[in-house]
């Protein structure tokens, strides 16, 4: 007779939830029979990765027989070039959640407690209680982290905060002056980690720039990533800024070959091709702002948004995602995240963003009447 698999887990994953991805395209083709379906769901980069960053990832491809640089030395270099870090402050990682779990198992033991805010990345307490830590979700103030509340929940137990500026799923973001004014009460050993995953979409003139803190903030990490504005989702490359010191404690557990050769490459290409990025991020606001305009004549909520994606309120939001689905357009549910009556939608091309709508319209009436 088999025992229950149950008990063979680890303590910290008995009680976890798999993370659920967006639908992909071929899933919902398979379920459904849709064709021609677009995704809204994940927040990608509509429009792929720069011509430069293709071509780069296409010529690597001659060399995948081999293991990849471990070290990452030309990737480390173009990312300290562009970012003016040094070197040694840069920790790799197979996407931003593998820095994110490497952040974790670093930095935290079984029985010790970390804080998040209340509709934070789902990767966040997944990371902690995998490894059998504690996360206490602080309450959000209007869908927006609450950092006055988070820091009056600090204590001498919390030894991990995390923080997403701007917020995924809401949207939501914090100023310079409220970073600082939480940094400066942060003890020095507790480790912030500050998710910058939307960093480059971001033009307002009070948006923080996490890299300026790291030489005031010892205990700050900054996390960022390739799979957005850069296009490269698909390749999984994330990084995280820090000090030497902590960075070298992550390259202690980091596997050596955790960022592949072809991914290596293309971000290589993407980070030398600033004018596409450039152009990534005007086409971004442009269309943000034309379907915010549209979902107000809907009679839509959208909450504020700095990055590529809109968090929007409805009525019965299962009913809704699931006739959009019906109708080819994926979108993304936020129950699994607390937040059963809202959706989120990536902004897409402007023909994308345009089907939406015109679904969305028409489906709004008799989701409202039930």
């Amino acid at each position: 007779m088999m025992c229950d698999p149950l008990i063979l887990a680890v303590p910290g994953v008995r009680g976890l939830v798999p993370y659920e991805p967006g639908k992909p395209i071929e899933e919902l083709e398979r379920e459904l029979g849709v064709k021609d379906a677009i995704k809204l769901a994940s927040n990608e980069n509509p429009y792929g990765p720069s011509p430069r960053a293709q071509a780069a990832a296409v010529a690597a491809l001659g060399h995948v027989s081999r293991y990849p640089d471990g070290g990452a030395f030309a990737l480390k270099r173009a990312l300290a070039g562009r970012l003016h870090v040094g070197e040694r402050q840069i920790t790799l990682g197979n996407g931003s959640n593998d820095v994110l779990e490497l952040i974790a198992r670093t930095f935290l033991s079984p029985g010790e407690v970390a804080i998040c805010d209340q509709f934070a990345f789902a990767a966040y307490p997944i990371s902690v209680r995998g490894i059998g830590a504690e996360m206490i979700m602080v309450p959000s103030r209007d869908y927006a982290h609450d950092l006055e509340a988070m820091a009056n929940a600090l204590s001498p137990a919390v030894r991990m905060v995390f923080l997403a500026n701007p917020n995924n799923p809401t949207g939501t973001w914090f100023s310079r002056d409220d970073l600082e004014r939480f940094l400066a009460a942060c003890p020095k050993s507790t480790i912030v980690v500050l998710d910058e995953a939307y960093f480059e979409y971001v033009a307002d003139a009070a948006y923080p720039d996490g890299r300026t803190f790291l030489d005031r903030y010892p205990n700050l990490i900054v996390v960022r990533t390739f799979s957005k504005v850069y296009g490269l989702a698909g390749l999984r490359l994330g990084f995280a800024l820090s000090s030497p010191a902590l960075a070298d404690l992550m390259n202690r557990l980091r596997q050596p070959f955790n960022v592949n050769a072809v991914a290596q490459a293309a971000a290589i290409a993407a980070l030398d091709d600033q004018a596409y990025v450039a152009e990534m991020v005007a086409v971004n606001a442009e269309q943000r702002k034309a379907l915010c305009a549209s979902l107000g004549t809907l009679r839509v909520t959208a909450l504020p948004s700095v990055g590529n994606f809109l968090c929007l309120k409805v009525d019965d939001a299962p009913r809704l995602y699931q006739a959009l689905l019906r109708k080819g357009v994926i979108v993304r549910p936020l129950g699994p995240y607390g937040m059963p009556h809202h959706v989120r939608v990536t902004v897409g091309r402007p023909e994308e963003n345009a089907r939406f709508l015109r679904e969305l319209s028409a489906l709004l009436d008799p989701v409202r009447e039930t």
